[in-house]
């Protein structure tokens, strides 16, 4: 239902539809070429498939964990899609999938290369020394993975037919030298030279191959990361989330109905004030498809993660006709509401253009701030708003 083609110079690649696709309908179901979780949510016990990201606990054990209250019972536990008897570990490091296919095809990708084995808990393990300087670089609100370019790296690695693979990964948009800067300065703040030669010299320790022997120098390593900091897409599972939804799907008299909605609510109150905005296993992939989606401030399309794993659904919110550009947003339902000054000021910083949508066109005479409310708001967007967007499940 949808082709890349290249726009322009300016604004690269863009996805139109190839027929006509009604509101509602899925343009197309995505796998990512690699995935992998954020190491904060994964430290913090958001238990995850290590491939597919489908969250591991039981909708209960969910709400329980995020509730801080063990003694939780939900109704209708029969409406839990997670099959804890399919669930197997590596042998050798102990990391969990949630299928035996799952492990197979991590086996088969990247995981030879980069699984710990009894070092798991080692501190001077290089993999162990990389992923802790990582996460005292960037706390949560988490939007990028060091452990997305080790797969990248450990797919190529592993392959066969390591060309085709370097190739794949040279499909995503590059940038130039100075936005590969703002990229990287953007991710790791204002000490960013000096950790990204840090993170540079363990990534190599720890992953060094000749036949990438590029993505190892400094212009090189740079490169990649701007690579997944501008396409990589967050990833969010919960099987609280998947019980919710099988719980509306269900027929129940007026009463039973009226009780279980509120329930639903009122756990929800619960948990935001316990673990706040942090209700989602999260992570990040690249998608070849996805990544072609141009942003646009009215979108005709949304992405989502209904299977409860990293396969990416993109919905059409509008009809499409033939030959159309397939747009999504990069801002929240709150930041495009804002005045277009505001919403250029937020994409021109996480995401290094100024949008010229219909919206924005429309709004190009309109004064730059539009109230005080609007300057007072100003400084309050960061990186969680811009995730919530991304891995809403």
């Amino acid at each position: 239902a949808a082709e890349a083609r290249f726009i322009s110079s300016a604004k690269g690649k863009g996805l139109f539809a190839t027929k006509n696709i009604r509101k509602g309908e899925t343009v197309f179901v995505e796998r990512p070429v690699v995935s992998s979780q954020f190491l904060w949510n994964a430290l913090y016990n958001y238990r995850a498939c290590d491939h597919c990201l489908r969250a591991l606990e039981t909708a209960e054990e969910n709400a329980q964990r995020l509730l801080g209250k063990s003694s939780l019972v939900l109704p209708h536990p029969e409406q839990c899609s997670i099959r804890k008897d399919l669930h197997q570990q590596c042998p050798r490091c102990q990391v969990t999938y949630c299928s035996a296919e799952c492990k197979q095809a991590a086996l088969e990708q990247y995981h030879q290369v980069l699984c710990l084995g009894p070092s798991r808990d080692d501190p001077t393990h290089p993999l162990n020394k990389l992923q802790e300087a990582w996460r005292n670089m960037h706390y949560p609100p988490e939007t990028s993975s060091i452990m997305l370019m080790a797969r990248m790296v450990a797919t190529v690695k592993q392959a066969k037919d390591k060309e085709w693979w370097i190739k794949v990964f040279s499909q995503f948009c590059n940038k130039t030298a100075n936005e590969e800067e703002e990229i990287v300065h953007k991710v790791l703040g204002d000490k960013f030279k000096g950790q990204l030669e840090l993170l540079r010299l363990l990534f190599t320790e720890a992953l060094y191959d000749e036949h990438l022997s590029r993505w190892f120098t400094p212009e090189g390593f740079r490169s990649l990361f701007a690579l997944v900091g501008n396409n990589g897409q967050g990833i969010g599972t919960s099987s609280l989330s998947q019980w919710v939804h099988a719980c509306d799907a269900l027929d129940l008299p007026m009463l039973q109905r009226e009780e279980l909605d509120a329930f639903i609510d009122q756990l929800y109150k619960d948990i935001e004030k316990e673990s706040g905005e942090f209700l989602n296993c999260e992570g990040s992939g690249l998608y070849v498809l996805q990544s072609c989606c141009n942003h646009s401030c009215i979108p005709n399309a949304e992405t989502s993660f209904p299977e409860n794993n990293f396969l990416l659904h993109l919905t059409a919110l509008e009809d499409i006709e033939a030959g159309e550009e397939i747009c999504i947003s990069y801002l929240d339902c709150c930041q495009r509401e804002r005045s277009r000054h505001s919403r250029n000021k937020i994409l021109r910083e996480n995401y290094l253009f100024t949008c010229s949508c219909p919206k924005c066109l429309a709004q190009a005479d309109d004064v730059d701030v539009t109230s005080d409310e609007e300057e007072e708001g100003e400084g309050e967007t960061d990186d969680a708003e811009l995730e919530d967007e991304m891995t809403d499940v």
